[in-house]
């Protein structure tokens, strides 16, 4: 039998279309997306005041009381441990830092049941002992390489994920880009939000989104690309390859923010390595923070991998 939820708007949903804030509500729901609301809705699922909701562009109102019936969640298949290669870069009782090799899905979806981090990090913690689990606390894309944390312990991951925000911390990453930067150094202040016309992208604006800062150095120019260091200040979803888009500067090999830049290229070898780069050359390099338990200062770095430091080598950008 369908579950069914019931809230009430408040100021912020205040003429927002019932589809939306839905959405928003139904944020705990990986299954909910707008185009299944609007077909719950064209079922008769969704109720306002006790009646009907007909179009999901309709708006609601302060106070409104908006009723929907949640059909169960699918069924979660249980994620298996597998026995994968992992590069260790550093571990003790408390956490574990891996590094990511490009090309690697994270966490299992419905197109990735397994071969993922996770299956991976599961068959290695086999031995760990009761109540000892890994927990990943900071995220990368599938074709972003470098530094990942896991937590051993539910209690140390939030004590960890703190730390990972405290202004001590940082977050550094290298970026191979198309262009050149005017300054040596950098700033880029942009708010990051959904792209209205593509909810897997997302968009930068100075008025709309959460407010994102990332901080960037050049480390070398030459041959149409440039290497940047790039260091964040917030974490938003895509927050690098965006920002760095907007600035003119597409990350070479991104399959969502990148440009055909490489035809400017006058090297005909580079030129083709840039448009054959399977993934972002983007490469989580260091992290460095404040252990939770120890209270001394760490940090972990992951080597270059071999795709970017061909790539690297190519453009003439390493010492």
């Amino acid at each position: 039998m369908p579950t069914p939820r019931t809230f009430r708007a408040d100021r912020g949903d205040d003429r927002e279309r019932i589809d939306r804030v839905l959405q928003r509500h139904l944020a705990d729901r990986p299954d909910v997306t707008r185009s299944r609301i609007q077909g719950w809705i064209g079922e008769g699922m969704v109720r306002v005041n006790g009646v009907p909701a007909v179009k999901p562009a309709s708006r609601l109102m302060t106070g409104d009381v908006v009723e929907v019936e949640l059909p169960p969640l699918p069924e979660r298949r249980a994620t298996v441990a597998q026995e994968m290669p992992l590069s260790v870069l550093f571990e003790d009782e408390h956490l574990l830092a891996v590094d990511k090799p490009p090309g690697l899905v994270v966490h299992p979806t419905i197109g990735h049941r397994e071969g993922t981090l996770i299956n991976a990090l599961l068959w290695y913690a086999r031995g760990w002992g009761e109540g000892r689990r890994p927990g990943l606390v900071n995220r990368l894309d599938r074709g972003t390489s470098g530094v990942l944390l896991v937590a051993k312990t539910p209690a140390f991951h939030g004590a960890l994920a703190r730390s990972l925000r405290r202004r001590d911390a940082g977050k550094e990453y290298l970026a191979v880009v198309y262009g050149a930067t005017l300054f040596e150094q950098g700033r880029v202040e942009r708010r990051i939000l959904r792209d209205p016309a593509d909810r897997k992208r997302m968009a930068t604006s100075k008025t709309e989104g959460r407010d994102s800062i990332t901080l960037y150095e050049r480390m070398g120019e030459g041959s149409g690309l440039t290497l940047l260091r790039c260091r964040l200040l917030t974490g938003r979803t895509h927050q690098i390859r965006v920002h760095l888009q907007s600035q003119g500067w597409p990350i070479v090999g991104d399959p969502v923010y990148g440009e055909p830049r490489w035809k400017g290229i006058a090297e005909s070898g580079l030129a083709a390595l840039c448009r054959d780069f399977p993934r972002q050359a983007l490469h989580a390099f260091r992290l460095t923070f404040v252990h939770p338990a120890t209270g001394a200062p760490l940090e972990i770095t992951a080597p270059v991998p071999e795709d970017l430091g061909g790539l690297l080598a190519a453009a003439g950008l390493t010492d």
